[in-house]
C-alpha cells in the first residue's frame, strides 16, 4: 500500500469516526492522530492526512453541497457514511488540492469505497467524481488531456 493511499485511509476513517459519532467533536485533528497511533503507529505522512482532513471540514458546506447536488437521487444524510465520507475527501481533492492529478484523486476514492464501502460503492463513488471532473473540465477549471497520438511509427 503507498505512503498516500495509507494516508488517505487514516483520513477516511477519521471523518467516519467523526460523522459516525454525530459530528460532535470539534478535535478532528485529535480523532486523526489516535487513529495513527491505533492503525499506522511507525506511519508518518508528513503531514497529508492532516491536509485532507483540514481541507475537508474548511470546506465541508461547499463540498457537501457539490456532492448534493451531482447525487440528486441521494440525500446527504442518506449516503452510507463510508460513501458520504469518501466523496468529501474525493471532491476536496478533486477541487481544491494542486498537488493532486484529478484522475488520480478519482482512483483513490474508487478504491477506498471499494475497499470500505457496500458492493456499489465504488460505481456510486466514480459516477458522482466523474460527472464533477468533467464539468470542472467544461468550466476549464481542470485542462482537458492531450489527444494520444494515433501515429504507430516508432
Amino acid at each position: 500500500m503507498s505512503n498516500r493511499h495509507l494516508a488517505r485511509t487514516v483520513a477516511m476513517q477519521t471523518l467516519y469516526e467523526w460523522d459516525f459519532n454525530g459530528r460532535v467533536t470539534n478535535d478532528v485533528l485529535g480523532l486523526l492522530k489516535e487513529n495513527f497511533k491505533q492503525f499506522a503507529p511507525d506511519f508518518s505522512d508528513e503531514g497529508f492526512s492532516e491536509a485532507l482532513i483540514r481541507g475537508v471540514m474548511d470546506n465541508r458546506e461547499d463540498i457537501d453541497t457539490t456532492i448534493t447536488k451531482y447525487a440528486p437521487e441521494w440525500p446527504l444524510e442518506q449516503i452510507t457514511i463510508v460513501d458520504r465520507n469518501v466523496l468529501r475527501l474525493g471532491v476536496f481533492e478533486l477541487m481544491y488540492s494542486q498537488d493532486v492529478p484529478p484522475k488520480v484523486a478519482i482512483n483513490e476514492a474508487i478504491e477506498l469505497a471499494k475497499g470500505f464501502g457496500g458492493e456499489s460503492s465504488g460505481r456510486f463513488v466514480n459516477g458522482v467524481l466523474g460527472a464533477i471532473f468533467r464539468d470542472l473540465q467544461a468550466q476549464g477549471k481542470i485542462p482537458a488531456a492531450p489527444p494520444r497520438s494515433t501515429d504507430s511509427a516508432a
